[in-house]
């Protein structure tokens, strides 16, 4: 297949082809007479599984899955995509959680977070599956301000600030802005969660986005896992 060809069935350069090539994601490629690349069914395969995967997982992700995947690595390039998928759902367990605590009638019901009023840093990692180093991060950037125990000094979070944390790791997750961020938490500051719970509506649906894209780009890779293994058989 020449060059042009598939770079016109895929709608992209054939300098994007180059750098597919370029950056050891392809079955060697042999070259005409002519000096011009020959390439094969089995290239227009992974040229597909590329630019499919790449819309869901990124192209590092990719690169690093094909790689193994050439190396005939083909289980431990299914795990680091079970790991990614993995990670995707848990942010939207997150965004999920976010939304539930956002349709919450008060900002100060208890119930859900336990009775306690004020709960530890450790306790809100627990809780809303944030890292404390995210936290403390947050608190640095200024999305977020924290109390202090008057005794020793330690972090402690009240409800509101807890929705604070879920609303800025959903926030985060979907790639918004810095501004958009602390723009919605001023308003969830201020009573006003209707443009939170927008946002992370927006962001859930951003998230079943990217796992459609990603379910796409899973049934390439496994037909070329399919092709490839045929053939060596």
């Amino acid at each position: 297949m020449r060059p042009i060809d598939i770079a016109k069935k895929l709608n992209i350069s054939t300098s994007a082809l180059r750098h597919y090539e370029s950056w050891g994601v392809l079955p060697p490629v042999e070259r005409g007479a002519n000096g011009y690349r020959n390439y094969t069914e089995l290239h227009f395969a992974y040229f597909e599984c590329i630019r499919a995967m790449n819309e869901g997982f990124g192209m590092t992700t990719t690169v690093e899955v094909l790689k193994l995947l050439l190396s005939n690595h083909v289980d431990e390039a299914l795990w680091i995509v079970n790991e990614a998928q993995a990670e995707l759902q848990s942010d939207k367990l997150m965004a999920e959680k976010t939304i539930e605590a956002l349709d919450a009638k008060e900002l100060d019901n208890l119930d859900r977070w336990g009775r306690r009023k004020w709960m530890s840093i450790g306790e809100v990692s627990k809780a809303t599956s944030v890292p404390a180093s995210a936290i403390r991060h947050w608190e640095k950037m200024g999305l977020i301000t924290v109390s202090r125990n008057d005794e020793n000094g330690y972090r402690i979070f009240s409800p509101t600030q807890i929705r604070q944390i879920l609303i800025i790791g959903t926030l985060r997750m979907a790639v918004w802005s810095l501004d958009t961020i602390k723009q919605v938490i001023h308003e969830l500051d201020h009573n006003n969660i209707e443009q939170a719970r927008r946002i992370a509506k927006d962001s859930l649906r951003f998230l079943n986005k990217i796992n459609r894209n990603r379910m796409k780009g899973i049934r390439y890779l496994y037909r070329l896992i399919e092709w490839e293994e045929g053939s060596i058989s």
